[in-house]
């Protein structure tokens, strides 16, 4: 039996892919038979996950989701070097923290832009490219897969900003899975808890780790490598009749309807 999570063939654009879950993601895409094309603001990074990951197995591409002439290229020659864009990952994302009556709009508009804005930008590049292949008659894989977080669905002090972003990428997902579904194309959206990255040395530190820890049902943190698995099997073919849906992998930290 064919592994159902392979990526044989597949090409699938990673944003954030110069450290973390993006990174992660990459490597596993590539374990399981694909191409990694990688997005980020962070050049030098990309080199050293393409030189990990092989350059055969990869393409780089730097620049900012946020710029969609720069998206738009992006997905036009990697069209053209490699036939398909079949899956996307947007990744992407940061954080600037302030309290509500304290938050500058420049924060605001820095994580607005990068973590909501971006993901409609490299939805909507990708997923034109994949409703005009299915139109003409390509049946290899179509799958987008937004990150989201558990700060989405239940807010997170210190984070309006963030929260807010991550709450309106579930409303694209649930839109695009919508629209789109006709044409085979899946959507759905990975909310992740607390991953060890460089995002989040904060909640993991000494003064607040306890009070993260107690609402995490497995009690502990995951790591990039543990959710990036979450992340291709929506991606995959192993998904198939799975869109529009928002799965947690967060060990517990959300658990409701």
């Amino acid at each position: 039996m064919k592994n159902p999570m392979s990526m044989d063939g597949n090409n699938v654009v990673i944003t954030g892919a110069g450290q973390g879950v993006g990174a992660a993601v990459a490597e596993l895409v590539v374990e399981l038979g694909g191409k990694a094309i990688l997005v980020d603001v962070k050049g030098e990074e990309l080199e050293q996950v393409a030189d990990k990951l092989g350059r055969e197995n990869t393409d780089i591409y730097v620049g900012s989701v946020t710029d969609p002439k720069f998206i738009e290229n992006m997905v036009h020659t990697a069209v053209a070097k490699n036939g398909a864009i079949n899956g996307l990952v947007n990744n992407a994302g940061i954080i600037r923290t302030a309290m509500i009556d304290k938050m500058s709009m420049e924060y605001w508009n820095q994580v607005v832009d990068v973590n909501m804005t971006g993901v409609f930008i490299c939805l909507q590049a990708v997923g034109r490219h994949m409703r005009e292949r299915i139109k003409e008659g390509d049946k290899s894989l179509a799958s987008i897969v937004n990150v989201s977080s558990v700060a989405g669905r239940r807010g997170s002090i210190g984070q309006i900003n963030y929260a807010a972003a991550k709450s309106g990428v579930l409303g694209m997902t649930m839109t695009a899975a919508k629209e789109w579904g006709k044409s085979g194309i899946r959507v759905n959206s990975a909310c992740f808890g607390v991953v060890a990255t460089e995002m989040t040395e904060v909640v993991r530190s000494e003064k607040f780790r306890d009070t993260y820890m107690e609402q995490v049902a497995l009690k502990r943190f995951s790591d990039p490598e543990e959710v990036a698995k979450g992340v291709v099997f929506m991606l995959s073919d192993a998904a198939s009749y799975v869109t529009g849906q928002h799965i947690s992998i967060d060990g517990g930290m959300h658990i409701g309807f």
